[in-house]
This record gives structure tokens, C-alpha cells and sequence, in this order.
């Protein structure tokens, strides 16, 4: 099977005003999807439409909606809503197929069309792949096939409140970064509606401050600005979404940083004493650090790893809930970056606010326990994870320097554990993440992981001097370059 020339691992995306995220493009891409996707009903297909807070979104959605009419579609317009709002809408709502206008996690000049099947989950590349053979210029439809549904928030709202059944919040301080994307109204709105204190920033979009020195990539990155925060604010936890909610990271009281590793640790142990665990199985990738796999052993957790994202990670959910009892079971998976999901018959996607609720609910049903004693036992592996921007992606494994390179890292590390390099599947960036023993500080990794990425770069036509970021995973924060 060919591969889809513009459908990545997370849609399509691009820079916002050009191919493939210029209008004209959309619009022809709303009229393939509707005639794909509508299958041949004697109704007209239902689509639900959401975004986040871009400036390109209302532009786009317009475009895309014109497609959609075109083909003979009905739409309703949700608005701005996250991700897994729109997911499990299209769901709930019995829509042939949902559709999110979002870059995620990206920055503001970049915007992205996602589309959900009927199940609210991604569609499967043959799909994909069916859209793009119907690409052609579209007419534009009546705007009478459109309907506001910006009131059905209120259902999602209700959903993730009626998830956690008896959960009170009265007393608790909850700080939040809402990265001026999708949530930037809806989670404080939730949180407050379960009596917590709640202590909201980054909550005026303007169309291009979206994920801006804000959101869940940001307190990775460096987390002691909301660190020192969620401290001086005296906050229970802190949580950190990012620009259309599908992630979260959280702070601990004291305003240590807990990421995904972290969460599905304690989330995978929870369920497991409750017989609530799927398979008393966790889904996780190749990126996840060695703590977490060490972790899980010791607790009679069985593990699973896939390739990086979270289609590879739902597809071996469902492939669990098939083969096991499902009935009041909760499918646990996710990634490092806070994208977890919990799966049941009405959830298929990664939900930060979400996520943040099951935490909750932990810590409220462990006697009150602050989140650190939690996370104080599971800890983490040295562990580098590094992101270079390419301007092309030829095979890895057919740049001969790149081979000798590798070998020689392997060479001078010799506590290296696990090495694993990739080109990311949603952006024009190569990753490498290293993990080592304790005998290697984190800057003598992170030398070795420039040298990686500033050759790959080279052999990929790169500009010298192009974005090069070092994640230390094990603390957090980026590591300054060393020589």
C-alpha cells in the first residue's frame, strides 16, 4: 500500500496560509472527506467541527465546512473545544465523522485538519488514503447545512464531571496553564464546579499566543517558572494542558514536575488494585524511560510497547479490549509527553482534563496523600531526549556517516542503555533519546546528542544554525549546548 502523501501520524498540518493548510486546499479536502467519509447513507453525513484558539482556525473551518457542503454534508460548528471534546461528541451524538482544526502542542503560525471516524477515533490509512485520491477543486456550499452547536460543550463538560462520581475538590488548590488554547475556559469552569480553588493563567487567547511560552511542551521544557508557582500559590497540584487539552503535565505540591512516565505508573497501579486494569496490562512506547518498565515489573504490571503515537497505542488497546473482558475495565496507555488515554466504550482518545480527573481521584481515594509520596517511589533512568528540525527525511538508516556516528556514541557511552532515533510523524524534526546508567552525567550526553543531530542535519540539507533543543527527561528543562 502506498503511503498517504499528506495525511502524517496526527492528520495534516502545515504553516497556516500554504499547502496544505491554505483554504483552497481544505476546501477540496472537505469535499473528499465528505463523500468518503458519508459512505453512501440516504441521509446527508453528519459532520461535527471543533478548533482551538489559531488565527487561521475560523478561516480554515469556513473553507473546510464550504467543502464539506459542497459534497452534500450537514455540519455542526462546536466551536472552540479540545480535542477529545470534539472525539467524544461525534461519538455521543451518533455523527458520521468529526473533524479538529488544531496543531496541538505546535506553535501558532501552524494549524492541522484531523479527522475522527464515527467511533471519534483516527481513521485508518487506507482511508486516508481514499481522501486523497478524491482531491480535487471544490464549489463552495450553502451555509443553510450549518448548525451553532456551541451549547453541546455542555454535555463534554458534564461527561468528565459525572467521570469521577462523588469527587469533591472543596479545600484544594489547583493551579492551571491553559496555554490560551481549547480549555482555556472549560477546565477552570470544570474545576470550579467541583469546588476547588482554582488559580487560572494563560487564559486570553488572541490567536497567536496558543501554546506561547504556555501549556504542557512549555513546563517541560522548563519547568521551575510554574514550579515556583504552583509553590508560591500554595497550590495541591498543579496541571499544565496544552493547546487543544489531549495532554497534560502536572506539578506536585511541592512543584516537582510529574510527567506521562509518572502518571501511568500510578494510574496502572491504581487500577490494578482495583481489578479495574484492562488486561492488567499498560501501553506504552519506545520513548517511555527504563524506571517506568522497572517500575511495573515490581508490580506485577504487564507491559506493552509500541512505536510512538497515540494511534499505535489506541490500536493495541482495542485490540485488548477484543481479546479480554472489558466490562468495567478502564484500557491505560500513553506517552512521556502527558497524552494518556483511558479507554473505555465511550472514551478513545487522550484527554489532559481527563487525565487530570483520574489523578484526582487517586490522591482522593489514597487517604489524601500529597502527589509527591506517590511519585517519590517510581523515579526516573538518566535520560536525554533530543529534537532537530530537517528539511528533508531520507531513510536513517541509509546515511553512512550517521551509522559510523552511532557506533561511536555507543563506543564513548559505554552506560548507554537504550538509543532510539526517529523522525517525528506531525513536524519536519528528527528525535533521538538516549538513556544511560548513573555513570554519565547528563552534559556528557548531551554533547553526544548534539553531534548526532548537527550531523543528521547536515546530511538532510539542513541550514547550519537550525533548532536544536536537548531535553534532559530525568529533571527536566533543556540542556544548554556543551562542547
Amino acid at each position: 500500500m502506498a503511503n498517504p502523501r499528506y495525511f502524517g501520524t496526527d492528520g495534516i498540518r502545515g504553516l497556516a496560509g500554504t499547502p496544505p493548510m491554505s483554504e483552497e486546499f481544505v476546501r477540496s479536502l472537505g469535499a473528499a472527506a465528505a463523500r468518503v467519509l458519508g459512505g453512501k447513507k440516504q441521509r446527508a453525513p453528519l459532520f461535527l467541527i471543533g478548533r482551538d484558539t489559531r488565527l487561521s482556525g475560523p478561516g480554515l473551518q469556513t473553507a473546510l465546512t464550504e467543502g464539506l457542503l459542497a459534497s452534500g454534508a450537514q455540519v455542526i460548528d462546536l466551536g472552540v473545544l479540545p480535542t477529545p471534546g470534539i472525539a467524544f461528541l461525534t461519538r455521543k451524538l451518533g455523527a458520521d465523522a468529526g473533524v479538529v482544526i488544531s496543531a496541538s502542542h505546535n506553535p501558532a503560525p501552524e494549524n492541522g485538519i484531523k479527522f475522527l471516524n464515527a467511533q471519534g477515533m483516527k481513521l485508518p490509512e487506507e482511508v486516508e488514503l481514499a481522501i486523497e485520491a478524491l482531491l480535487e477543486p471544490a464549489g463552495r456550499g450553502s451555509s443553510s447545512g450549518v448548525k451553532n452547536g456551541e451549547l453541546l460543550r455542555e454535555i463534554y463538560l458534564q461527561d468528565l464531571q459525572d467521570s469521577q462520581p462523588g469527587l469533591d475538590l472543596s479545600g484544594k488548590t489547583l493551579l492551571l496553564d491553559c496555554a490560551n488554547g481549547a480549555a482555556f475556559d472549560l477546565a477552570p469552569e470544570l474545576f470550579r464546579r467541583l469546588g476547588a480553588n482554582v488559580i487560572a493563567l494563560n487564559t486570553a487567547p488572541d490567536g497567536l499566543n496558543i501554546n506561547a511560552q504556555a501549556g504542557s511542551e512549555h513546563l517541560r521544557a522548563d519547568p521551575a517558572i510554574f514550579g515556583s508557582l504552583t509553590r508560591e500559590y500554595g497550590a495541591d497540584l498543579g496541571m499544565a494542558f496544552d493547546g487543544d487539552a489531549d495532554r497534560v503535565i502536572l506539578t506536585d505540591e511541592s512543584g516537582r514536575m510529574v510527567d506521562g512516565d509518572h502518571m501511568l505508573a500510578i494510574l496502572a497501579e491504581f487500577f490494578l488494585a482495583r481489578g479495574e486494569l484492562l488486561g492488567g496490562t499498560l501501553v506504552t512506547t519506545t520513548m517511555a524511560n527504563g524506571a517506568l518498565t522497572s517500575y511495573c515489573k515490581q508490580k506485577g504490571i504487564h507491559l506493552i510497547e509500541t512505536p510512538v503515537g497515540d494511534k499505535y497505542i489506541t490500536d493495541e488497546l482495542l485490540r485488548l479490549s477484543r481479546a479480554e473482558e472489558a466490562q468495567g475495565k478502564i484500557g491505560l496507555g500513553g506517552e512521556q509527553s502527558g497524552h494518556i488515554i483511558l479507554l473505555d466504550e465511550s472514551h478513545r482518545t487522550g484527554d489532559g482534563i481527563r487525565t487530570a480527573l483520574f489523578m484526582l481521584r487517586v490522591l482522593a481515594e489514597n487517604g489524601g496523600q500529597p502527589l509527591s509520596a506517590l511519585t517519590g517511589q517510581i523515579g526516573k533512568f538518566p535520560q536525554l531526549i533530543a529534537s532537530c528540525n530537517v528539511d528533508s527525511k531520507p531513510e536513517l538508516t541509509e546515511i553512512p556517516a550517521l551509522n559510523a556516528l552511532l557506533e561511536e556514541v555507543r563506543q564513548e557511552l559505554p552506560g548507554l542503555v537504550r538509543l532510539n532515533l526517529r523522525y517525528s510523524g506531525t513536524e519536519p524534526k528528527c528525535r533521538l533519546m538516549l538513556e544511560t546508567d548513573t555513570r554519565h552525567t547528563p552534559a556528557e550526553v548531551a554533547r553526544h546528542a548534539w553531534r548526532v543531530c548537527e550531523l543528521i542535519q547536515r546530511e538532510t540539507g539542513t541550514p547550519v544554525g537550525a533548532k536544536i533543543e536537548v531535553l534532559n527527561v530525568s529533571d527536566g528543562g533543556l540542556m544548554p549546548r556543551s562542547k
